[in-house]
């Protein structure tokens, strides 16, 4: 049997899962994960020796848990949680809500369709931390994303991105912050945080941070997943457009890419390899949430993707409509990210020399600083422009900043490119 290979598989698609429920039973988002490491280290030992378990997820939490306990007798300033484990340590372990043989499935009372990963956001998203935190803390823990990779995503520097989330941890203890998802009354304090975390969940599986994979499936399915659950749970107009918007991106995973990881541009993909279903229940759903109220912004980026997947061709997009939807977003949401996909959309309508103005005035964002995709959006416009020694300088900025492979390799094409070679 290649324990290796099922071992490096079994890490990746299954710690947070377990992450998940470790933290529900230990309580403590630091013993859970040091638990979890040490489970790990013990089937690296005991697997290749003894054979796989039939459930791996299950083997783990188990053999996590009772490290937990062990660790909870050493330490006196977790007496308190003593009593806690020692009693859960008695019970059967359970692979993702699902029963082990025999066992009964622990769920929220109010709602069965509730699993360890949903409680998770709503713990990570309670209004005693900042939004930031709330946001940060659920990609590191329920996504098992770097401290790096969050930090890109947020624009920030990763030494403050580390102390935001040690600050986060200690607060949920140190707060007894209960882990479960809140009476419906609560939700709308919370709601707005849950959105960001399965947005950015859905963002670095579809546009990788970093690595060699322009695409993380994994993130992008649980990120699909829990926007459906939440649809159950309350479908309102920002849910419902925050999965529309989900779907209509997902759609056209397999066209973004070569057979060899290329970065295939969206004017550039074949659209017969989008995937149809997701794009048909997709426009279903942007429809449903303009029925449902004014838009928000997730509805609102949500209707920006339903323009681009109703053009059978690129030729055809309505830049126009994009542009105008893009003024309501902005409106909305005033952030240099939303300034600078709306002036690429300007390019797209009026052509590079009237958005590349628009790019000049982000270049002072602070947000924007270490974010490669305004470099790579001015570099993209001054060759469209044929100014071609400063679009060179442009992609040369674009390269110190990118941690994709993918993505560096188009900008070092395009660098090559500009430069005559």
């Amino acid at each position: 049997m290649p324990i290796a290979h099922d071992f490096t598989r079994i890490v990746r698609e299954e710690r947070q899962h377990a992450l998940a429920t470790l933290i529900r039973l230990v309580g403590d988002w630091d013993v859970a994960e040091e638990a979890l490491q040490e489970a790990f280290e013990a089937a690296l030992v005991q697997w290749p020796a003894e054979g796989m378990p039939e459930q791996p997820r299950a083997w783990l939490i188990r053999t996590a848990r009772n490290k937990a306990v062990d660790r909870v007798r050493r330490q006196a300033r977790l007496e308190q949680k003593r009593a806690e484990l020692l009693a859960e340590a008695e019970e059967p372990a359970y692979e993702q809500g699902e029963p082990e043989e025999g066992s009964a499935v622990d769920l929220d009372a109010h709602n069965e369709e509730v699993d360890d990963r949903l409680r998770l956001i709503f713990t990570c998203c309670h209004p005693a931390l900042a939004r930031d935190a709330q946001v940060a803390l659920t990609l590191r823990t329920l996504c098992g994303l770097s401290t790096e990779e969050i930090a890109r995503a947020f624009l920030t520097p990763a030494p403050t991105m580390a102390q935001r989330l040690v600050r986060a941890k200690a607060k949920i203890r140190d707060a007894a912050i209960p882990y479960r998802v809140p009476p419906r009354e609560e939700w709308s304090e919370r709601l707005d945080a849950v959105l960001s975390v399965v947005y950015l969940v859905f963002t670095e599986g579809y546009a990788a941070t970093s690595g060699d994979a322009l695409v993380r499936r994994e993130l992008s399915a649980e990120a699909i997943r829990l926007a459906r659950l939440l649809v159950q749970l309350s479908p309102s107009v920002d849910v419902l457009g925050l999965l529309a918007l989900l779907l209509l991106t997902d759609a056209r995973r397999d066209a973004r890419a070569t057979a060899s990881g290329d970065v295939v541009l969206l004017e550039d993909q074949d659209r017969a390899k989008w995937d149809r279903a997701e794009v048909e229940e997709g426009l279903q759903l942007v429809e449903r949430a303009l029925r449902s109220g004014p838009p928000g912004p997730y509805a609102l980026q949500a209707a920006i993707a339903a323009v681009h997947a109703e053009a059978p061709r690129s030729e055809a997009t309505d830049w126009r409509q994009i542009v105008a939807l893009y003024d309501r977003l902005y409106a909305m949401v005033p952030t240099p990210v939303v300034a600078l996909n709306r002036a690429v959309a300007v390019a797209m309508c009026d052509g590079p020399a009237a958005a590349l103005p628009l790019l000049d005035e982000l270049a002072t964002s602070r947000e924007l600083r270490e974010y490669h995709l305004l470099p790579a959006a001015r570099a993209d416009l001054l060759r469209r422009l044929g100014r071609r020694t400063e679009a060179a300088a442009a992609y040369r900025e674009a390269l110190a900043l990118v941690g994709n492979e993918p993505e560096r390799r188009f900008l070092a094409r395009r660098l090559a490119e500009v430069e005559g070679h």
